[in-house]
C-alpha cells in the first residue's frame, strides 16, 4: 500500500473532482424542481449534454 508523503503534497484527481461537481449540479437543480423527479431533457440541460456534444462535433470537424 502507497501512502502519501507528509509534508502538504496535495494530489487531486481532476476526474473524480469533475464528477462530483456534476453530482452537486444535479443535486442543486433536483432540489429546485417543482417535479418528483428530473426529467432526461432536464438531466441533459443540467450536465451541458448538447453543449460538450457540439464541443466534440467542432472537434471531430478540425480534424478533418
Amino acid at each position: 500500500m502507497r501512502v502519501a508523503p507528509v509534508g502538504g503534497t496535495a494530489v487531486q484527481d481532476h476526474v473524480a473532482l469533475a464528477e462530483i461537481e456534476l453530482c452537486g449540479d444535479l443535486i442543486i437543480a433536483a432540489s429546485a424542481a417543482h417535479e418528483d423527479r428530473l426529467s432526461l431533457e432536464s438531466i441533459d440541460e443540467v450536465l451541458k449534454v448538447a453543449e460538450e456534444r457540439a464541443h466534440d462535433v467542432r472537434e471531430r470537424g478540425a480534424e478533418e
